[in-house]
């Protein structure tokens, strides 16, 4: 059985590394456990790292910045927010089923992200600054608040999506942005991938103002999910706004488009699409304009899928026994990373199709130079790192 630590501070986790690295012990930082089986196995007897503990919420004076400690739970950080009439614009799945786990810690270090980030661009957009902690025990911070420098290096935008593997993050700074209020979203629907395609490509570019643009697809048919908010300066409702887009997908031969302002639903399902708990998911980065491509790539392997329609990202629901099948069919510059696999299933699946080359490489020199002792979630990463 593993022992867990759970510190009360950050010099508390900087020094549970520290003795760790000492032992060559390895170490599995941990933080709402929703994402556990995400990437590779850690050695059984890891230390875990608790982070539970570190959980706070700090708005600045400017009240457009937030600091935001690792183990808080997002869905706590985004109530605080919300109370001041402000949101942090990142909006994954926060865990399977009903329970809202996942900390700001795991979020970032997985680099998690929802519908809004068609708007708002990617988690690292909203980070302005990170605390982090070291395997040889040092605390390092960048931001707006420090002058400190890592031999040049963006800390923030490495730690987000290295799963751990430089080290434990214990903060983050946050831009934050008005909560939109009141918002409606047109739904049209399409028989083949080439006509989803081509629609999400003219409706992304007619519609620049779209909050977040999704689609779903299944069995040979999906459709396009568009969300609007009111316009301050020209007083157009939501609604208005979204009936503009649903004559945009009538141009495009959508079936049928309709506008919908309870559109609440909508949306936690796209968001709950994200995440599976009995078959695979594959988290899929293409260029946008092979979407087409990525859609007969589920439907050769009975898969379903829901994905950001102008930013390339697609999440797959499929078989494990269709893992192969579908990523061999998925365009050549495609990256699919299986995230949640059934537990019998997870050590005979690659998670990481990354081949070798000068990218691996790099990460190996950046994992050598944060994490020299090698202690911090080995194994997770691209190339066991």
């Amino acid at each position: 059985m593993s022992e867990t630590v759970v510190p009360h501070s950050f010099s508390d986790a900087a020094a549970a590394l520290a003795t760790a690295a000492d032992q060559r012990r390895a170490v599995r930082i941990v933080g709402g456990g929703t994402k556990l089986g995400w990437g590779g196995a850690t050695p059984p007897r890891a230390l875990h790292l608790q982070m539970a503990h570190l959980s706070r919420v700090t708005i600045h004076e400017d009240g457009a910045s937030a600091t935001i400690n690792a183990g808080t739970p997002l869905v706590r950080a985004q109530a605080t927010f919300a109370r001041s009439g402000m949101m942090l614009a990142a909006d994954p799945q926060l865990g399977l089923g009903r329970a809202p786990a996942a900390t700001i810690g795991g979020v970032v270090a997985t680099a998690d992200s929802g519908p809004l980030s068609h708007r708002h661009g990617p988690l690292r957009n909203q980070i302005l600054g990170i605390t982090v902690a070291l395997s040889d025990g040092t605390i390092v911070r960048t931001g707006p608040r420090t002058d400190h420098v890592q031999d040049g290096l963006d800390i923030a935008r490495l730690f987000t999506g290295s799963f751990g593997t430089l080290g434990a993050i214990l903060a983050v700074d946050v831009r934050l942005r008005p909560f939109p209020g009141n918002t409606a979203s047109t739904l049209g629907t399409a028989g083949s991938p080439e006509q989803l395609s081509a629609a999400a490509e003219l409706i992304a570019l007619r519609h620049p103002e779209l909050e977040a643009f999704d689609y779903a697809w299944r069995g040979g048919r999906g459709g396009l999910l568009a969300q609007l908010t009111g316009d301050p300066v020209t007083g157009d409702t939501a609604e208005a706004r979204a009936k503009l887009v649903a004559q945009t997908m009538r141009s495009c031969g959508l079936d049928e488009p309709v506008v919908r302002t309870d559109d609440a639903g909508l949306w936690a399902r796209q968001r709950a699409g994200q995440r599976s708990a009995e078959r695979a998911l594959l988290r899929v980065h293409h260029r946008p304009q092979q979407l087409d491509s990525v859609l007969y790539a589920a439907d050769a392997g009975a898969g379903t899928v829901v994905g950001r329609a102008a930013l390339g990202i697609a999440y797959l629901t499929l078989d494990v026994p269709q893992i192969a099948q579908v990523r061999a069919a998925l365009p050549d510059e495609a990256a699919a990373v299986a995230l949640d696999l059934p537990a019998g299933a997870r050590a005979a699946v690659r998670a990481w199709n990354v081949p070798e080359g000068p990218e691996l490489e790099l990460m190996r020199e950046l994992k050598a130079q944060f994490d020299p002792a090698g202690i911090c979630n080995p194994g997770v990463f691209v190339g066991s790192i």
